[in-house]
């Protein structure tokens, strides 16, 4: 797409929303800022970390900042606490035998019948134990990710897409399968891999309507105009559902709940990254094209900015992050933080080189400058081409930090997820078959 389209596709979704200019993107190196990064090894008050006992402060430092001035606060329950979940459905011969399907309701609040989300899960027959498992919500209901006719509609809220088979906000039997590319159900299972995925959209419905909606309208002062500034915004209520279904993988027996992979595309890569970071029960996390508020550094004002994003989707990050439009440098971390939150446990950065609004330079130097804390922590972070952008196509996996560029645009491809499995395999030893 060229710049001038861009500005025109761009105008066209910022007139759906109510506002009436255009979003004029930098795509010229020369022109990124020489701000100096915010060091991850140096607490708040400058002292310097260089021992592996002085990181977990430094560690819950971090974690703070990036609630209280990007995230957000949403606290409805802690990690690890007992949920109430319903198998609504379990098939020991989908896929043609393969593998078992699974379709669990896994409740916000301890009332069955209250509000909560569905999982699809997807694990591979013949194993000798439980399996990892690759979990990541998806964008369009759960029976878009796979032509399986068992898998059931959401009945809730969705984007109108006529693509997706979605009118009137419902989704419909014409969205089965649809966004099956992304998700290769099948290469995983014979992998000896799961999958789970559920339907953001049960979280939050990911449009602006005040915080009275999803996950937010359970919270006491749901909607209230004067929401305190680190009030958590809509990444962060999905971010909570990956660990409600975390919560469920270690109660189900045929999951190793020590090797589950939380993994997110786009915007959901970010909410990946924050899921990963504030739940360290997740061995592995995995960010595709995750771009602003994601992977890549924000001081580069590349392509897609803070002020971009924020008046786009303003319900995506905490009232505070609105502080930091056209003013990145301000800010007291930027996103190589947020990745060393992941150490000493493998993180995987993927773009694409077409995909210049999510900055791919910006993603892969996120990874270069991450990669000090996992020194420290005794592991090497990201091995490879140094401060160069690797060539398209050749992936570095050698340290706990993965990254690759490949061909084509903003996507989740099987390309990706390929170089995901070979990662999980080499760092987490893969489904020990």
């Amino acid at each position: 797409m060229t710049t001038s389209a861009l500005f025109i596709v761009l105008a066209l979704l910022m007139a759906g929303q109510g506002f009436a200019w255009v979003i004029q993107p930098s795509y010229d190196e020369s022109a990124v800022p020489d701000d100096e990064l915010p060091g991850p090894l140096v607490m708040a008050d400058g002292t310097p970390v260089s021992t592996t006992e002085q990181w977990p402060a430094r560690r819950a430092e971090l974690v703070e900042q990036f609630t209280e001035q990007m995230f957000g606060r949403l606290e409805l329950s802690t990690p690890g606490e007992a949920v109430v979940s319903e198998w609504l459905e379990s098939d020991g011969r989908a896929l043609d035998g393969r593998a078992t399907r699974r379709q669990v309701r896994v409740c916000f609040t301890e009332d069955p019948d209250g509000p909560a989300m569905e999982l699809l899960v997807y694990l591979p027959n013949g194993t000798d134990g439980p399996v990892p498992v690759f979990f990541g919500m998806n964008f369009d209901g759960n029976h878009t990710v796979h032509a399986d006719p068992a898998i059931r509609i959401t009945q809730a809220w969705v984007r109108n897409r006529a693509e997706v088979g979605a009118v009137d906000h419902r989704a419909s039997e014409e969205g089965r399968g649809v966004m099956a590319s992304r998700w290769p159900v099948e290469a995983l299972i014979a992998r000896g891999y799961g999958l789970a995925t559920a339907y953001y959209g049960d979280l939050d419905p990911d449009f602006d309507d005040g915080f009275r909606n999803g996950l937010h309208a359970l919270l006491d002062g749901a909607g209230d105009t004067q929401r305190p500034g680190d009030a958590g915004g809509a990444i962060a209520a999905w971010a909570w559902g990956y660990r409600l279904a975390m919560d469920y993988f270690e109660s189900d027996p045929a999951v190793d709940a020590q090797r589950v992979i939380a993994i997110g595309h786009s915007r959901l890569g970010k909410t990946a990254l924050w899921a990963g970071a504030t739940d360290e029960r997740f061995a592995m996390v995995v960010s595709n094209n995750s771009g602003c508020g994601g992977a890549a550094l924000s001081r580069r004002r590349f392509g897609e900015t803070i002020y971009a994003i924020n008046t786009r989707f303003p319900h995506w990050f905490c009232a505070s992050f609105h502080t930091y439009n056209d003013n990145e440098s301000a800010l007291p971390f930027d996103q190589h933080a947020l990745l060393a939150l992941m150490a000493p446990r493998p993180v995987y950065i993927a773009s694409a080189a077409d995909d210049r609004w999510a900055d791919p330079r910006g993603e892969y130097l996120a990874g270069v400058h991450a990669s000090p804390v996992y020194a420290l922590l005794g592991d090497p972070g990201l091995v490879g081409a140094g401060d160069h952008l690797p060539a398209v196509g050749t992936p570095l996996q050698d340290g706990r930090i993965g990254y690759h560029v490949r061909t084509g645009g903003h996507d989740l491809t099987r390309y990706d997820w390929d170089r995901y499995m070979d990662f999980a395999d080499r760092h987490l030893g893969g489904s020990d078959e």
